[in-house]
C-alpha cells in the first residue's frame, strides 16, 4: 500500500496543476453561490418587511426564508455539478489509479441494488437507491469492486411518509475462492451488549434471519453475531484467523460493518454518514488535508483484500 509521503510527492508533483486549474473554477462556483444566496435573501428580507407590515403573522417569515434556502440550494448543485465531475475525473481517477493500476473508475457507477440485495446483510429491500464512485478490478489474485450506496426505504404517503434508511456507505464486493453451498451472514451485535444473555435470547428468536452461528471466540462474540444457512461451513469460513482479522478491521476502520458470505464472494458495508469522495466547494483546493482524506478512505477500502487476507488462496473454487 501506498504511503502518507508518496501520497504527498504524487500530490506536488502531478495533482497540483490540476488543483490550481480546478481551485479557480471551485471560487467562481462559490462566488456565483454567495451571491445567488445574497439576492435571494436580499428579496426575502424586502417581502417580509412589506408583508409583515399588513400581515404579522409566521408565514409572511417563514415562507420568504424558504424560498430564498430553497434557490440557495438549487443554485448550489446547478453551479457545482459540472465543477464536481471535472474533479472527480481529474483528482480522484488519478488517486485510484495511483493506489494500484489495475484499478478502474467511474464517477457515475455504482454497485447494483440486485448485487446489494443479493448480499443478504440488509433483509429490509431498498426502494429508493442510488450510488457513486464505483471502482473496480483485480488486486493480486482477487476481483474487487466497490463504492458508495445509499439504500432507502419509503412508505405510506402525506403526513404518513416514513422515508427509513437501509444503508449508507461503502459497499465492498470481492471474490472468495470458494463457493459456498449456504450463506452467512456476520453483523454488528447491538443486542448481547445492551442485554447480555436476554441478548441472546433475542438473537435466537430473530426470525427475519438464518439460524444463529455460536462461536467460541469471546472477543468476536461480543462484537458480532453471526446468522448462516449452514452451521459447519460457517465455522469453516470464520476460522480463528478470520475472525481475528474481521475484528482488527473494524476497529481500524472505526465503523459499523456488516459482512456477508453468499456464492463465491465476500461482502463488506462499511457504514459513513458523511459523503465520501466529493470536493469541497467552502474550502481551498490547494490544501494537503482533504486529499489526505480521499486517500486515505479509498484505501480503507482497497485494503480490504489485504485486512481479511483474500490473496491467500487457502481453499479452491469447487
Amino acid at each position: 500500500m501506498k504511503s502518507l509521503e508518496e501520497l504527498r510527492q504524487f500530490y506536488n508533483s502531478v495533482l497540483m496543476p490540476d488543483l490550481q486549474a480546478l481551485e479557480k473554477q471551485r471560487r467562481s462556483v462559490f462566488n456565483n453561490i454567495i451571491y445567488t444566496a445574497a439576492g435571494a435573501f436580499g428579496v426575502a428580507f424586502v417581502i417580509i418587511l412589506i408583508t409583515a407590515a399588513n400581515a404579522p403573522a409566521l408565514p409572511c417569515f417563514i415562507f420568504p426564508i424558504f424560498g430564498a434556502v430553497a434557490v440557495t440550494a438549487l443554485a448550489g448543485w446547478f453551479y457545482s455539478k459540472g465543477y464536481k465531475s471535472d474533479f472527480k475525473m481529474a483528482i480522484i481517477e488519478r488517486i485510484v489509479k495511483f493506489l494500484d493500476s489495475g484499478l478502474d473508475y467511474d464517477p457515475h457507477g455504482y454497485i447494483s441494488k440486485s448485487e446489494f440485495v443479493n448480499s443478504k446483510i440488509f433483509h429490509t429491500k431498498p426502494n429508493r437507491y442510488k450510488g457513486d464512485d464505483l471502482v473496480w478490478g483485480k488486486l493480486g489474485h482477487t476481483q474487487l469492486k466497490f463504492s458508495e450506496l445509499n439504500a432507502r426505504h419509503e412508505s405510506g404517503s402525506g403526513k404518513n411518509r416514513r422515508v427509513r434508511t437501509v444503508f449508507k456507505g461503502l459497499f465492498f464486493i470481492g471474490d472468495f475462492n470458494k463457493h459456498f453451498h449456504g450463506r452467512t451472514v456476520v453483523l454488528p451485535d447491538t443486542s448481547e451488549k445492551l442485554f447480555g444473555r436476554l441478548g441472546q435470547k433475542f438473537q435466537e428468536w430473530n426470525i427475519a434471519r438464518d439460524d444463529l452461528v455460536k462461536l467460541e471466540d469471546p472477543d468476536f462474540e461480543r462484537e458480532f453475531v453471526v446468522y448462516s444457512t449452514d452451521q459447519i461451513e460457517a465455522r469453516y469460513i470464520l476460522s480463528t484467523s478470520l475472525m481475528r482479522r474481521i475484528l482488527d478491521f473494524k476497529h481500524k476502520a472505526g465503523k459499523k460493518i456488516h459482512l456477508s458470505f453468499v456464492g463465491s464472494r465476500v461482502h463488506v458495508a462499511v457504514s459513513y454518514t458523511r459523503d465520501l469522495f466529493e470536493p469541497r466547494i467552502f474550502r481551498t483546493l490547494l490544501d494537503f488535508g482533504p486529499i489526505r482524506e480521499y486517500f486515505q478512505d479509498l484505501s480503507s477500502a482497497v485494503g480490504i483484500v489485504e485486512d481479511l487476507n483474500l490473496n491467500t488462496r487457502i481453499w479452491t473454487k469447487n
